[in-house]
């Protein structure tokens, strides 16, 4: 019998990886997505890794129990990674009620389907570096105090503390990657690494003339999603559930990152770079490094694409997909 696992969230960047690195170890997926009338648009990220055939998506909602109910009956999992997330920093602030409702108590909804339906299934919550904010240490680590400076990052404490609660309340084998920011050529369009692949990519090809963006100095630790759900399913075959700060202990400036794809392109970024003071947050988080010590030492997790090569992957993939429009 092989292994069953459900993703919520499988139509995002993370959720589309590991369905593919699931079922390249003979897992069954179900996957958990909202109804939408646009249902071809959605799962792109799924056909662009050529698996939309290989999975199977079942129709639910992070804040309808009775949903998550069914599916976890339905699915019977072994395994239950909690990707779904209203997961756009910006757009918390503009829908602060939804991303509660979704990225907070959302998760509370599918810890309860587990615990009421499989409460032997080892159970993923996806937890961010954004709870840490205002850093309070300079590498960030499990036992970093927290400070989250958007209403996103708050409803992310919620859903971290509120999995370790179950795992200490119920003693379910619940754990929270801590992830620091992943990328890929799948990332959403939206997101400041994947908008400055686009844009470089859109002006090399004559598309576009400008960049625009916000804080440029702001500094964070990216690594490429690939890497990072290899961490996801390595905490899930531990004998006891934990907490693990997944990151590359490298921190980059937004500047640097831009610099990185312009030279790949060709182009010299202090030609198209144009700072936008409507694109700054309200609350900055300046700096992010993640100390991801404990992840080495006990699962064996190391990171295995540099920023680098990340970009250069991000920007061809960009060309190329523009190119073929």
């Amino acid at each position: 019998m092989s292994r069953r696992a459900i993703i919520t969230g499988i139509t995002g960047q993370d959720g589309a990886y590991l369905a593919k690195f699931l079922l390249e170890k003979g897992y069954k997926v179900f996957g958990v997505a909202r109804r939408s009338s646009h249902f071809g648009v959605v799962d792109h990220r799924l056909r662009w890794l050529g698996i939309q055939n290989d999975v199977e998506i079942i129709d639910g909602n992070l804040s309808d129990l009775s949903s998550l109910y069914r599916i976890v009956q339905q699915a019977e999992p072994d395994e239950v990674y909690n990707l779904a997330a209203q997961s756009f920093v910006a757009s918390s602030w503009q829908q602060p009620i939804l991303t509660a409702n979704i990225t907070a108590v959302g998760v509370t909804n599918m810890l309860e389907a587990v615990r009421q339906i499989a409460p032997k299934a080892h159970f993923y919550q996806a937890s961010s570096s954004e709870m840490y904010g205002k850093i309070q240490e300079a590498a960030q680590s499990e036992t970093t105090p927290f400070y989250p400076r958007s209403p996103y990052a708050v409803a992310k404490l919620y859903g971290h503390w509120i999995t370790v609660n179950y795992r200490e309340s119920f003693g379910m084998h619940a754990s929270s990657g801590i992830l620091f920011n992943h990328e890929s050529p799948l990332r959403g369009i939206e997101f400041v690494t994947r908008k400055v692949t686009d844009t470089v990519a859109r002006i090399k090809l004559g598309m576009a003339s400008k960049l625009h963006l916000g804080n440029i100095d702001a500094k964070r630790d990216w690594g490429h999603a690939k890497d990072y759900v290899v961490a996801m399913w390595m905490m899930l075959q531990q004998e006891e559930a934990d907490d693990y700060v997944i990151a590359t202990g490298r921190t980059t400036t937004v500047r640097d990152m831009c610099r990185i794809a312009f030279e790949h392109a060709g182009l010299k970024m202090d030609d198209h770079l144009v700072i936008d003071p409507k694109l700054f947050r309200p609350a900055e988080v300046d700096v992010l490094l993640g100390n991801p010590a404990k992840a080495k030492a006990k699962l064996g997790w190391e990171p295995t694409t540099s920023l680098e090569d990340m970009i250069i992957e991000m920007v061809d993939a960009d060309i190329a997909r523009l190119s073929s429009v």
